[in-house]
């Protein structure tokens, strides 16, 4: 499922069922819709059964879009609502020889300077910013938290036998448990989602290496599904990449913040979502008040024409503040950085992965 991206974003995709899924049948899916403001994109990969994970992850897809496109509200909100839809869908067809079927979620909502990720599951979301790259999301499965409690490290992790058993998935309880938070986006961004079968085989040092060169999103993306096989190809593959190609306002309304207790039911989310608007309707009653004083005090419009304003530019710098400091709160140490000197001609990124 694609669509031509906007002026300011240019997106590819690609997936691959790898080298060694029996039977030719690729679990994974991949979502990538123009909107106005900008984009929704998406990755999921089913489980359950060759035919049932399918089913689950385009099921999953279908129901995304469409309920995001028919939803109202805040587009936080909408994308909430629109995850939890893309469950109810899952849930709904997992009966018969179909009980059982789930798939992970990722998705990422780029509205205007903006992007919104929700996730579920152990598909990953990076993203690339000033030669250093940034894990987004953090796994929702079993080796993911071992790793977390300081039980494994990531190497042994990635061999684990129990690498593929997720701990949160679609179609599993009618209430979908997701993580949902935003970051400011700035030109030259470049954002890669991506399913396990990527980012279990290639390292975050190789991803960096990979997603830097100066290679439209589309190249890329067969570049790193590439490298995915050339590392044995053990699972189905999708990469989705998208580039931000110039700075854009910041959304209207206040960027969803990571939960620190990791991902949440979507009613608290969306009760959450309601109280942030809060900040709305402070405002709008700021700038109400000072429309109503200086018609009723018409002799002091001056003083109170500028204390309005004050109030008003006040709350927008704490605002910015606070959006500031939750992009930091996502964009903690990154997982990879680009060394001063080139990589030397003999590595493996350099010889066998072009």
């Amino acid at each position: 499922m694609r669509a031509n991206a906007t002026p300011s974003l240019t997106a590819g995709l690609l997936t691959d069922v790898g080298r060694q899924r029996q039977g030719g049948v690729n679990q994974d899916a991949a979502l990538a819709l123009d909107l106005p403001t900008g984009g929704l994109y998406a990755v999921a990969d089913g489980m359950g059964g060759h035919v049932a994970g399918e089913l689950a992850a385009n099921l999953a897809l279908d129901a995304l879009s469409q309920q995001y496109l028919d939803g109202r509200g805040t587009p936080p909100a909408r994308l909430a609502e629109a995850v939890q839809c893309a469950n109810v869908a899952v849930l709904r067809h997992a009966v018969g020889e179909y009980v059982g079927m789930g798939t992970t979620l990722l998705a990422a909502l780029i509205d205007r300077g903006a992007a919104l990720i929700a996730h579920v599951g152990d598909s990953r979301a990076y993203l690339l910013r000033g030669g250093e790259l940034h894990r987004l999301t953090e796994d929702h499965s079993w080796v993911a938290e071992q790793v977390r409690l300081g039980h494994m490290t990531e190497a042994e992790a990635r061999d684990h036998q129990w690498r593929s058993v997720v701990s949160n998935a679609l179609g599993g309880e009618e209430r979908v448990r997701l993580e949902l938070f935003g970051l400011p986006l700035r030109a030259g961004d470049r954002l890669l989602l991506c399913s396990d079968g990527l980012s279990s085989v290639v390292t975050d040092q190789e991803l960096l290496l990979l997603l830097s060169r100066p290679m439209e999103p589309e190249a890329t993306a067969r570049i790193l599904v590439n490298a995915a096989n050339d590392g044995g190809g053990p699972d189905n593959i999708t990469a989705l990449i998208i580039d931000v190609h110039r700075d854009s306002p910041a959304p209207r309304y206040p960027l969803p913040v990571r939960r620190e207790d990791g991902p949440a039911y979507v009613d608290v989310l969306l009760s959450t979502q309601r109280g942030s608007s809060l900040l709305t309707y402070l405002l709008l009653m700021v700038a109400y008040f000072t429309l109503l004083g200086i018609m009723l005090v018409p002799e002091r419009r001056m003083l109170i024409g500028l204390l309005g304003t004050a109030t008003l530019l006040g709350l927008l710098v704490w605002q910015r503040t606070q959006v500031t400091r939750r992009t930091l709160n996502v964009l903690k140490s990154p997982s990879a950085a680009l060394d001063p000197a080139p990589p030397a001609p003999d590595s493996p990124l350099s010889s066998s992965r072009h």
